[in-house]
């Protein structure tokens, strides 16, 4: 099987005055179609970094990254890689629908678009707050709401930045509940960064990162820095 990212010895580094940073050590790894992987690591270790590259927000300083399923790195958004990031990012001024339509006004005309929206909210038992501000809602329908934006465009990638960093342990497992069953029904691909092991422990597959270096897999063997 082909996966949808391939890294090989990835690495990237920041100028900070006189000074690099090094961010992420020569790291490779393969995502395959409806994996489910947690990328453990304390704050800092890099995990960001590596979400950053593997969807293609930002290119490694060396090494390699392509996506043998998913095609070139400028076309990834929106449709085939989606990121749910740690605060939920919702624009204030537009209702939760226009939020979760927003990305897909790329890909279809308006009507469409809001139809697919409207699915979505629908299919996360989120329909209710359709006409609700980002300001109308708690922590935890807030980052739901985000999760619908992502998975809304039928994603074969999702990359969840510590979605449940902000969040209760209920509220996080429950947010968790949406994730899973969402890529298990669709066969997406989920890695979510997190620091917390309850998190890491609902995934069959564990990476972990320290100081900028994917050091080990718990779960299973595969090809790490």
């Amino acid at each position: 099987m082909m996966p949808l990212v391939s890294a090989r010895d990835v690495s990237r580094r920041y100028e900070q005055g006189e000074s690099d940073i090094h961010a992420l050590e020569t790291a490779s790894c393969d995502i395959f179609p409806g994996e489910q992987i947690a990328l453990m690591g304390r704050s800092g270790s890099g995990k960001s970094t590596l979400l950053h590259l593997l969807g293609g927000l930002d290119v490694p300083a060396s090494g390699t990254i392509l996506w043998p399923l998913l095609g070139e790195r400028d076309g990834l958004r929106p449709g085939k890689v989606a990121y749910v990031f740690q605060m939920p990012s919702l624009i204030p001024s537009l209702t939760v629908l226009e939020n979760v339509a927003l990305p897909l006004l790329l890909q279809h005309d308006s009507v469409k678009a809001k139809q697919q929206a409207t699915a979505t909210l629908e299919q996360l038992e989120l329909a209710s707050l359709a006409e609700k501000l980002p300001e109308e809602l708690s922590g935890g329908q807030a980052q739901r709401v985000a999760v619908a934006r992502a998975l809304a465009a039928n994603p074969k990638l999702i990359l969840a930045d510590e979605p449940t960093g902000q969040l209760d342990q209920t509220t996080a497992q429950h947010l968790l509940e949406v994730l899973l069953s969402s890529v298990a029904e669709s066969g997406a691909a989920l890695v979510i960064a997190t620091h917390d092991p309850l998190v890491a422990a609902r995934f069959p597959k564990q990476w972990s990162m320290t100081h900028g270096r994917l050091e080990r897999e718990v779960g299973h063997v595969s090809a790490l820095a």
